[in-house]
């Protein structure tokens, strides 16, 4: 079955101009967008599997899974994929996340076939060889090990960690170390067939294409899988009911390192990504910490220069969310740091932001919308995060509407709602305890 998308149900309304989806048998998803002047084709595998998919002895899978795929498959060696991929120009990765994997390349347009057919080879016929587990469980272990040096990374895993203590989206992506040492290869053998299957997969291509060549390139490619799968159906969006409610409440979580500077995450929990009210979160949270012109980087940098990076950020899962504020500084600015920080946050929740503001902050989503759509990956992206979020596409000119039809109103009383809420924090930097933190944190503890 192949149809033009149209965007059904509630919150959808707008057809994706050149947008185009198929079913296949097995349950699989294909859907590509024509991206007319351009020579190059990006292509993503996308499976709705995440770090918050695994049981405790899988901690970790999902990504361990992500380096293991690409050591060998029934045709081709490790070293054949690269070959072949670097004599093309090409580039093939993959990259996971909370709720979803994906695995991607990007060609010339006439390199399709190849990158069809290595892609597809990777996701389904990996032999996982036992001395490539055990080589690429030192590779993870060092990414880890990365993690952990690189401040800013350690600290939003802590956040989260705190943040939604008990929720499954409180596990790490890259799971732990102690995980994945003692990570057998039957369990990352079984994590991938149950979860690797047609049902759960969507091709997404962005680039010069055309959707039946493609449509043909795939079902060859995946014959074998979706005879596997049989008469099965697509795998649904996950449901937006929270399993475990995400409950705000004071929290302060601190990593001692030493680190030249003290890094901050400070933040609450926020909308999924079913809320209605999502386009309004974004367009507070541009205002509060997107740019150069938004109050936090103006209080805390301009103003004051207590720091040379702050930002806010938004996280939206299928139930739950976060809004948060980073900063790195100097130990000994901590203090006035999380004062300045703590005083904009209850100021926007009790004045709210100006319309001047709200206007800027919609200006710049509406520009960032646009200009980010301007390159196949950014493309492909976006059609294998909607189908596999949401089940549908929603139009750039639908999303532009939606933007603008913000108003003031919407914004403040939601920044009243969730910026009164208790306050979580994840520090890292050169601190014993937390009885060495400014008592502007001690406080949330």
């Amino acid at each position: 079955m192949t149809n033009r998308i149209q965007a059904p149900g509630a919150g959808a309304s707008a057809s994706a101009p050149g947008v185009f989806r198929s079913e296949l048998p097995g349950g699989l998803r294909v859907l590509t967008e024509e991206v007319p002047g351009v020579r190059s084709v990006s292509l993503g595998i996308w499976l709705g599997v995440g770090a918050r998919d695994e049981a405790p002895d899988e901690a970790g899978a999902a990504h361990y899974l992500e380096h293991l795929l690409f050591k060998g498959t029934g045709k081709r060696s490790a070293a054949d994929i690269a070959e072949q991929f670097d004599a093309v120009g090409g580039d093939i990765n993959a990259f996971t996340a909370k709720e979803h994997t994906c695995y991607y390349a990007q060609v010339l347009d006439t390199d399709l076939p190849l990158a069809i057919d290595v892609l597809t080879d990777v996701v389904t016929d990996a032999t996982m060889d036992p001395a490539d587990v055990e080589v690429e469980r030192g590779v993870v272990l060092e990414e880890i090990a990365m993690r952990d040096d690189d401040p800013e990374d350690l600290v939003g895993e802590l956040f989260d960690a705190v943040l939604f203590a008990g929720h499954p989206l409180a596990l790490p992506v890259l799971g732990t170390e102690e995980s994945i040492r003692g990570m057998r290869r039957d369990t990352l053998r079984s994590f991938w067939r149950d979860r690797y299957t047609t049902p759960a997969m969507v091709v997404a291509v962005a680039g010069n294409v055309r959707h039946e060549h493609v449509v043909d390139l795939v079902g060859s490619a995946l014959a074998d899988a979706m005879s596997r799968a049989g008469s099965a159906s697509p795998v649904p969006p996950r449901p937006g009911e929270p399993t475990v409610p995400v409950v705000a409440q004071p929290r302060l979580v601190l990593s001692g390192e030493d680190s030249e500077q003290a890094h901050l995450l400070l933040g609450v929990p926020a909308l999924s990504r079913y809320d209605p009210r999502r386009t309004a979160l974004t367009v507070l949270n541009t205002a509060l910490g997107g740019g150069p012109s938004s109050r936090l980087f103006q209080q805390v940098r301009e103003q004051r220069g207590l720091a040379y990076s702050v930002y806010s950020a938004v996280a939206g899962y299928s139930d739950a969310g976060s809004l948060s504020v980073y900063t790195g500084c100097a130990p000994e600015r901590l203090d006035e740091v999380v004062t300045v920080v703590r005083s904009v946050l209850a100021e926007v929740a009790a004045k709210g932001l100006t319309e001047a503001e709200v206007v800027r902050a919609q200006g710049n989503l509406r520009g960032g919308l646009v200009l980010g759509l301007e390159d196949t990956p950014s493309r492909m992206n976006r059609l294998g995060r909607s189908e596999i979020d949401h089940g549908y596409q929603r139009s750039i000119a639908d999303s532009l509407a939606r933007i603008s039809a913000v108003t003031v109103d919407e914004v403040n009383e939601l920044a009243r709602e969730l910026l009164t809420q208790p306050l979580t924090a994840a520090v890292v930097g050169p601190y014993d305890d937390e009885a060495d933190l400014p008592g502007s944190l001690r406080s949330l503890g």
